[in-house]
């Protein structure tokens, strides 16, 4: 069944998306594969991150519940964008993220946590319920109590007060592989994060018969 989520990811002409593009072998506005970095096994460690498309998370990956439509989605996730001021992004680095190589803002930055609130909370009748299968899947290594709560009531458990704001790179690395890699993302992206960005709009991502989210519209902040 179609999963939709609701994402941050720069904009087709923003240089951090063509870096992004090219790192993770795929060019998630298009589906297109790219050439990847001359790197040992870069194909099997950005499969993961590869597959879900650059983005950050604002509404997680959800099938649609009973009675409810891509275009009604669509228009409740334009309604709410238009209530938004775009704003400031701060800069972004290479982050150790739990073992996970990551872009993750360098300064917090309130505007992401309340834009991702309205996304979860703004958007959620259009969520179904998780089946059990992916409520084991969340639960295997274990939920501290905040996580599980999230998890039940908002069908995730990152959200709110345990969202964190991340555009995935890798899968999780061991020590070995983050002293190759990290180094290796680091200069890949250092010219695309050394400029300035806003955050104007907010993606609705579609997950197609392959399993691959592709950028499916863009809704911009007009607050």
């Amino acid at each position: 069944m179609t999963r939709y989520a609701i994402y941050y990811a720069p904009a087709s002409d923003d240089p951090l998306w063509e870096a992004a593009s090219i790192w993770l072998g795929r060019d998630g506005a298009t589906g297109a594969a790219r050439p990847q970095p001359d790197l040992p096994e870069i194909a099997e460690i950005t499969a993961d991150a590869r597959h879900y498309g650059f983005h950050a998370t604002l509404k997680p990956p959800m099938r649609l519940a009973e009675a409810r439509s891509a275009a009604g989605l669509e228009e409740a996730a334009a309604t709410l964008a238009a209530g938004i001021a775009p704003f400031d992004l701060p800069p972004l680095a290479v982050t150790n993220l739990h073992g996970f190589l990551a872009l993750c803002e360098t300064v917090p930055c309130p505007p992401l946590q309340a834009l991702s609130d309205l996304c979860v909370a703004g958007l959620d009748e259009f969520r179904a319920p998780p089946g059990e299968a992916e409520l084991a899947r969340r639960r295997r290594n274990g939920l501290p109590a905040a996580q599980e709560a999230m998890l039940q009531r908002w069908g995730y458990p990152y959200v709110f007060g345990t969202w964190f704001f991340h555009l995935t790179l890798t899968r999780r690395l061991d020590v070995a592989e983050h002293a190759v890699y990290r180094p290796e993302a680091e200069a890949h992206f250092a010219p695309a994060i050394a400029v300035p960005r806003r955050v104007r709009d907010i993606c609705l991502f579609v997950q197609d018969g392959e399993g691959a989210f592709t950028l499916a519209r863009r809704f911009p902040l007009r607050g």
